[in-house]
């Protein structure tokens, strides 16, 4: 399976922006997926994840503003985010996950999201 992230953009603070993660093949049977950011200079880091029966987790710098679902019949993974901050600003990846630690898949290109202040 591969993962294509898209959705990323340039958007003002406070503002809003979808991003989607479609899969090359079935994600039903993933179990646990997720969204990550890196930041330049940062490590990446585990935004929000999400369980095969729809349990999330986030981060809790993006607590109460990003949501994350998956939709099994269409292989994608989304991540709604709202009330942008310029600290959002960063290169989103999905990935399948083995753990809250580690990940299946190599990364891929990943989707850029800029916010200005």
């Amino acid at each position: 399976v591969q993962l294509q992230a898209s959705g990323g953009g340039l958007v003002q603070a406070g503002g809003s922006l979808r991003l989607s993660c479609a899969a090359s093949g079935s994600i039903s049977s993933f179990n646990l997926m997720g969204w990550y950011r890196q930041a330049p200079g940062k490590q990446r880091e585990l935004v929000a994840s999400i369980f095969r029966g729809g349990s999330t987790n986030y981060a809790d710098s993006v607590k109460g503003r990003f949501t994350i679902s998956r939709d099994n019949a269409k292989n994608t993974v989304y991540l709604q985010m709202n009330s942008l901050k310029p600290g959002d600003t960063a290169v989103y990846y999905c990935n399948v996950m083995k753990s809250f630690h580690s990940v299946y898949l190599p990364w891929g290109q990943g989707t850029q999201v800029t916010v200005s202040s």
